[in-house]
């Protein structure tokens, strides 16, 4: 058992009524915030170390992470702690834009260029000069791209689509992404070259389960905030509802503790913070075990790879979506992640496209009558 004491929230404890509380006013919690990333856990110090020696190099960065984990927050750092944080911060998620459409994105064009392309526009590498460029979910990026993308790191130049004229820019790369990058080289979906240039500088950032000390904070800090911009006048929060948070293993990292505690926040009309405990208590289906019988997580353990760590989280979402991927209501949305990315670690994961896997799970939960 995790007490709050063990974690290091003593002294913000008093006994109330019925429960202990944990008062979320209190402005301690923001020594432990720098470049809005929030925490004393040893690993997150360790990285931010880290980042404070290349930041002011122009080294490339290659952020590796679990999706929700602030990926894009420690690329704006590096930025803000570069000799560049006077100039632009130019972000692009690989994976939100079409395929067809990223080169035009990265590169730029000239007036037709191709279909639809009625007047010039200038790249994200051309916004980028002397700034930096910060390319998410790098992995993302089409295999006839990549040369492009290898040859602007390394000569700094590169040609708009429909012209032959040379562009150089002074950009500082910043990538991230929550896959593997050396599985993808070698099942050849990635070039090896790129990754051997994009790999310069790793910064590894832990998943918000490595680093439960850091959760209350992180409560404090988003209660403040969103009680902030919404006009509630939050207090405090049970320890029997902080201590539900800590314990609970969050697949979506701290994007997923910052939308429940907004979601508190707002359903909060008094001075106490509503967590929706009932939303951690669920269980959670993973995949069968040997004899084939279906468990949920708290029968499985805490002693997951992160395979099937990730395996359970999609095939719950796409129980709750009924199967659907894209759109706004879509597995895809939900996960934070592609559309295109969630099929490919659906097959990895071998979570079939028909709905015969996650109809399984449905059924644990409503089993047919007679049966």
């Amino acid at each position: 058992m995790i007490s709050l004491a063990d974690i290091g929230v003593d002294g913000m404890i008093y006994r109330g009524a019925e429960v202990g509380a944990v008062l979320l006013g209190d402005s301690a919690s923001d020594a432990a915030i720098r470049d809005g990333i929030v925490g004393r856990n040893a690993a997150l110090r360790s990285m931010l170390e880290e980042l404070d020696i290349v930041a002011p190099t122009d080294a490339t960065v290659l952020i590796l992470g679990e999706t929700g984990t602030g990926k894009e927050l420690v690329a704006r750092a590096v930025h803000s702690r570069s000799r560049r944080r006077a100039h632009p911060f130019v972000k692009t998620n690989c994976a939100a834009i079409p395929t067809g459409l990223l080169e035009s994105e990265l590169f730029g064009h000239e007036k037709g260029a191709f279909t639809g392309a009625v007047a010039p526009r200038v790249g994200r590498f051309e916004l980028a000069n002397r700034g930096t460029i910060f390319l998410d979910e790098i992995g993302d990026t089409p295999l006839e791209l990549q040369p492009k993308l290898l040859r602007v790191l390394q000569e700094r130049e590169f040609e708009r689509l429909g012209s032959s004229r040379t562009v150089r820019t002074d950009a500082r790369l910043v990538a991230a992404t929550n896959v593997s990058l050396p599985e993808m080289v070698e099942e050849k979906r990635f070039r090896a070259d790129l990754y051997y240039r994009l790999n310069v500088f790793p910064i590894h950032l832990p998943p918000l389960r490595e680093r439960r000390e850091d959760i209350p904070l992180l409560v404090r800090h988003f209660a403040r905030h969103f009680a902030q911009r919404t006009g509630r006048r939050i207090k405090w929060i049970p320890s029997s509802a902080m201590k539900a948070l800590v314990e609970y293993t969050w697949p979506g990292n701290i994007r997923e503790l910052q939308n429940l505690i907004e979601r508190a926040v707002i359903r909060s009309a008094g001075d106490r913070l509503e967590i929706p405990v009932r939303d951690l208590e669920r269980p959670v289906v993973v995949p069968p075990n040997p004899s084939g019988s279906w468990r949920t997580v708290e029968e499985f353990g805490s002693h997951r790879t992160l395979d099937e760590t990730e395996r359970a989280q999609i095939l719950a979402t796409l129980k709750e979506t009924g199967g659907v991927l894209s759109g706004p209501r879509g597995a895809a949305r939900r996960l934070g992640i592609n559309r295109s990315t969630l099929q490919f670690r659906m097959k990895k994961l071998g979570i079939e496209r028909r709905p015969s896997e996650y109809e399984l799970v449905r059924e644990l939960d409503h089993p047919a009558s007679g049966h």
